[in-house]
């Protein structure tokens, strides 16, 4: 039996983390998607593969992508203070309510998770992952060795999955039509995350009013099956 190496192992491990069957409740939030479809932006899988290429364009590229290398790096280099500033940066460039409680509860579930996996998250590191699910990504990609550019590229893929899944469910649409979506986009990851790696500090920062407005009328929404 061959032994496998460490890169296979970080393979592997990308794997678990961006699974849907992770158990931190992503598959739990549309992130605005349910209102936009409920009022009639997104009514089918067109329309549907246009909002989440946006999405993908202006706040997984600009924002989530530069902040995950910037808290990647300050756990390589146990580095508390950026740690706790960009996660902070995080939060508060969340649009909405929804959007911020996401991630902290995801962020919460996840600190709860890392040391069921093998893991270990100290006491000073603890608070510094409970609020930031990307955070907690980015330790546990660091802890398992996983490489940068790998990670974000996973990273921007799950959630990619993820959103098309709850569009596929809400719309609705067929299966096939969701993987059509998923595979078109797929072919601009590499692109968004060396830009969104690149970017410098005061780059950082998207604004998606789209987003932001499906996502506070959601709050209100009478009927719903997603937690935003």
């Amino acid at each position: 039996m061959s032994t496998i190496t460490e890169s296979q192992t970080a393979q592997l491990r990308l794997l678990q983390l961006i699974s849907p069957s992770l158990p931190v409740g992503a598959f739990t939030y549309s992130q605005g998607l349910e209102w936009a479809v409920e009022c009639g932006w997104v009514t089918g899988e067109a329309e549907l593969s246009d909002w989440v290429r946006s999405l993908m364009e202006s706040s997984l590229t600009h924002l989530e992508m530069p902040l995950l290398a910037r808290l990647f790096r300050a756990c390589a280099a146990n580095d508390s203070q950026a740690l706790t500033y960009w996660s902070r940066y995080l939060v508060a460039a969340r649009e909405t309510f929804e959007l911020r409680e996401e991630e902290r509860n995801r962020g919460r579930a996840l600190l709860r998770l890392l040391p069921e996996i093998g893991i270990p998250v100290s006491e000073q590191i603890r608070p510094l992952l409970n609020s930031c699910q990307l955070a907690g990504f980015a330790y546990a990609a660091y802890h398992w060795k996983i490489p940068l550019r790998s990670a974000a590229e996973g990273y921007l893929w799950g959630w990619l999955e993820n959103m098309v899944l709850a569009g596929v469910k809400i719309v609705p649409l067929g299966q096939t039509a969701g993987q059509r979506i998923i595979a078109t986009l797929t072919a601009f990851i590499p692109g968004m995350v060396e830009k969104g790696l690149a970017l410098g500090d005061a780059s950082i920062g998207a604004a998606c009013p789209a987003q932001a407005l499906a996502s506070s009328l959601h709050e209100t929404q009478y009927t719903r099956i997603y937690r935003s």
